[in-house]
Parts: structure tokens; C-alpha cells; sequence
């Protein structure tokens, strides 16, 4: 097939993997079916007769039941290095719309360069709206054939002692998501290049860059197989979850972290940056009367949290979901400060979700060796 239009996507990667094995996952039915869908898909068919002038289909399904088929033919197998092939989307208003992909492998530094070549776009929209969903995935692709698995593609980015980052981290756990976690500390050039404030965290998935916690769980989510992060009961838990999420980051965080934690820690003589925002917090009070108008607010927020719990073991039901990825970090970094036990003495459901929570393996995974 002849490039029919001047509009054409290329996208290039580094594969940690053997050339071989990377043209395999592009001709054999079993490993299409791994990998060849965007994150958060599954390709529920997969069919190829690997020979010019054959016939691939591949159905990707989403977790709503919707279904996406594309259909072509293999122009050219070069085997370990080349292979071009037609793409069709079968139904649809595209349908009639007929793409040639051309794929190169070179080894390179003990792995596979792939280039690809999406070509005969009629417009500039057709083309981008392609971009996205191939690198996806290739990073599941990446997953497959790299030994790292998707620590190949998932990068961290943030100080792992910061409760929000720890939040992530939790979350990663849960999923089963390998990840290569980038100490960097806020507000360096380092973390403002993947997050314009220079906050953390932030995360990167192969060309795929998000910040802020809530967002990246989302991501993270809807991205990945595992465990779900959202509650499964119905409109009302989700509402909750939701609810104690913009509790614990507007309310408790606040008291917990800035008016209580930093305070401590800049009596001790903490990092700078701690010192700095402790004085913020405190915005031209002492440190006796910031530190005690938070302990009564924790207290009050404690109060709600373990109302919240009832007789589960988690804020929302009997799994656990963001908003307990959110808490546990805070409780875990209140408790072991002074005073502290006196407050959560009041609290048995607090004391039990806490409990539950440092009893999973992803705490003890993740938790820091020091605040």
C-alpha cells in the first residue's frame, strides 16, 4: 500500500528486550492478545495469519462493554526486523478509512529500538487521535516483553516521606503496579519538570505524564488490572469516598500535616523546606497556640472518621479505597507524635482502621524509614 496522504504519526521506543522477541509480540496470536489495546482495555479476540497477504483482527473491550475492532493485511514480514501491515477500523464512521503502519527493529544497547509509521491520515485530526492510544500501547507492550514489566514504562517522581506520595505508593501496591520510584524532593528543577508547581508527586507512564494524587489514582485505576480503588457499592459509597477524600485533603491534611507535623518537626530542626512551611502555617502565631488549635480540630475530625467507620473496616465498606490510601499516612505520622495517643484512645474505629491498614502488605511496602 502507497502513503495516500501527507499526515503521519511516528513513534519511536526503546524496548529492554531482545529483537526477536519483540517482532514475536507483533505476528503471534497469543502475545497480540496481551498487549496490543491502550491501558485500561483488554483485547478479548485476536487472530493473525502472519504472511503477506494475510489477515490479522484484534477486538479490544473496555471494562463498559464497549468493543473496538480494526482489521488489515500483512504487506511486508521481514522477520526480526520489519513489518508493515494495512489498518482498518471495522465499523464505525472511520471504516472506510484504510492506514498503513510500518514498524522497523533495530538492535540497540542490548535491546530493541521500534520505529513505527502510521501513514495515510486524511487530516491532522486523525493522526493525533491515534498518537495516545499507540503509545499506550506500547507501554503495555513494554510490560510484556521487558523483565522489569511495567516498572519499564512507570516512573514515581516525588520525596517518598511526603504522605501524598506515600498515598501513590500505597495505590501502586494495591494494583500489583511495578513502578521505579524518583526521590525527588519539591520544588527542585527536578520535580518542576514533571510538575509545573514542583509539588509531588508526579507520575510518568512511557510518554504519559500526570500530577496531583487524586488525579494519578484515577490513572492508576482505570489504567491497570487489579484490585479497584473506587468502592463497589454503589453510588452512595462512591459519593462517600469522594467525600472523605476532600475531608482528609481539605481539612485534615491541614491540621495533621502543616499545623501539627511541620510544627514538631521544625521545633526539632527539621529539613528546611518543613521549616519554611511550618512558618507559613503558623502565619505569625507561636507554636503552642497553632499546635493546640489543631489538636482540637483533630479531634473533632477524628470524631467524624470514626463515626465514618461504623463497623467496617474501611471509611467506605469492607475493602479498601482512595480515601483509606489518603488516611493512613496521616494517622500513621500523628501517632508518633506527642500526645497523640491521648486523642486516638477516644477513637476505637480509628485505632481498628489503622490496624487493618498497617496489617496489608502495601503498607509495609511502602511506608517511609523516617518522616
Amino acid at each position: 500500500m502507497k502513503e495516500v496522504a501527507t499526515f503521519h504519526l511516528e513513534i519511536d521506543r526503546f524496548l529492554k528486550a531482545p529483537r526477536e522477541k519483540v517482532f514475536a509480540a507483533f505476528v503471534e496470536e497469543s502475545l497480540l492478545k496481551a498487549w496490543h489495546c491502550p491501558r485500561g482495555m483488554t483485547v478479548a479476540e485476536a487472530s493473525a495469519d502472519a504472511r503477506v497477504g494475510g489477515a490479522y483482527r484484534i477486538v479490544m473491550a473496555g471494562r463498559d462493554g464497549s468493543r473496538y475492532a480494526v482489521v488489515g493485511v500483512y504487506q511486508a514480514i521481514e522477520k526480526p526486523e520489519f513489518i508493515a501491515y494495512t489498518w482498518r477500523s471495522e465499523g464505525g464512521p472511520a471504516s472506510d478509512l484504510t492506514t498503513l503502519i510500518e514498524v522497523r527493529l533495530t538492535e540497540k544497547d542490548g535491546g530493541t529500538l521500534l520505529q513505527m509509521r502510521h501513514t495515510g491520515f486524511p487530516n491532522a485530526g486523525a493522526r493525533d487521535s491515534h498518537r495516545s492510544g499507540w503509545a499506550s500501547c506500547f507501554n503495555r507492550l513494554s510490560d510484556l516483553v521487558d523483565p522489569d514489566g511495567s516498572a519499564g514504562t512507570v516512573t514515581l517522581f516525588g520525596d517518598p516521606r511526603s504522605s501524598y506520595c506515600w498515598t501513590v505508593r500505597l495505590g501502586l501496591a494495591e494494583k500489583g503496579v511495578k513502578y521505579r520510584l524518583a526521590p525527588n524532593t519539591p520544588q527542585t528543577p527536578e520535580q518542576r519538570a514533571v510538575h509545573p508547581l514542583g509539588l509531588v508527586p508526579a507520575l510518568r507512564d512511557g510518554e504519559n505524564e500526570i500530577y496531583e494524587t487524586r488525579a494519578i489514582l484515577h490513572y492508576l485505576d482505570e489504567a491497570f488490572h487489579g484490585p479497584s480503588l473506587i468502592p463497589t457499592g454503589g453510588v452512595t459509597a462512591r459519593a462517600r469516598n469522594e467525600q472523605w477524600i476532600s475531608v482528609i485533603n481539605c481539612h485534615a491534611y491541614d491540621a495533621m500535616v502543616r499545623r501539627y507535623l511541620f510544627q514538631h518537626m521544625a521545633e526539632m530542626g527539621g529539613p528546611p523546606l518543613v521549616v519554611e512551611l511550618a512558618a507559613k502555617a503558623r502565619g505569625g502565631q507561636s507554636v503552642h497556640e497553632v499546635v493546640e488549635t489543631a489538636r482540637s480540630e483533630i479531634d473533632v475530625l477524628l470524631g467524624v472518621f470514626d463515626k465514618a467507620y461504623g463497623a467496617n473496616d474501611y471509611l467506605t465498606g469492607s475493602a479498601p479505597a482512595m480515601a483509606d490510601l489518603f488516611l493512613a499516612p496521616l494517622i500513621h505520622y500523628f501517632e508518633q507524635l506527642p500526645r497523640s495517643e491521648e486523642l486516638l484512645q477516644k477513637y476505637p474505629r480509628v485505632r481498628h482502621g489503622r490496624e487493618v491498614m498497617k496489617a496489608r502488605p502495601s503498607f509495609a511496602a511502602t511506608a517511609p524509614t523516617a518522616v
